[in-house]
């Protein structure tokens, strides 16, 4: 009978302890799930300004042109943009695989970027723009997937756990009753 009164006390202060560190993890993850929408929204600002016909883009001064010398070639941006493409959906679906719940959709922008900003310098984002905003937006979609179902999951896990300290809250309130 101590035994089980101990518990009770135990479960009075614990669970209600517990019950808060979980609702804060739920609402960790629901935060951290929204990092790929994020992501997102900022790529089509981005592609936005980068749009050809928005005319956003100022023109690059001869001196600037003269002082970072010639643009690459862009059949080599386009490999490279193929490789880092093929690259990034590897490095995803391999995270997905492991159960990593890691969001790398940051550095994705910043490599997006700077395909619009060599093809802009190469005088090419006109004929180049739709296959940087094609890559950009499935790397970035599947980076979504990715964090969204992993959260997802997690928050299952913790609502779960949280019906589990109810239910031994009952047990242990009605035995206190008893």
């Amino acid at each position: 009978m101590h035994r089980h009164r101990k518990s009770a006390e135990n479960s009075d202060i614990a669970p209600a302890k517990t019950r808060e560190q979980g609702l804060e993890r739920i609402r960790k993850l629901q935060s951290v799930s929204r990092r790929g929408l994020w992501g997102l929204a900022i790529f089509l600002g981005i592609s936005t300004v980068a749009l050809p016909q928005a005319g956003v883009l100022p023109t690059i001064s001869r001196n600037v042109r003269e002082m970072l010398g010639a643009a690459p070639p862009t059949n080599l941006i386009s490999i490279a943009l193929v490789v880092y493409s093929f690259s990034a959906l590897v490095l995803i679906l391999s995270r997905i695989g492991s159960g990593n719940g890691s969001y790398r959709g940051w550095s994705h922008l910043g490599y997006l970027s700077a395909f619009y900003a060599f093809y802009y310098y190469a005088d090419a984002l006109d004929s180049n723009f739709w296959a940087i905003f094609a890559a950009g937006f499935t790397i970035l979609s599947l980076e979504h997937y990715h964090i969204w179902t992993f959260c997802r999951e997690n928050i299952r896990k913790e609502k779960e756990h949280l019906k589990q300290l109810e239910r031994k809250e009952a047990f242990f309130s009605s035995s206190e009753q008893k």
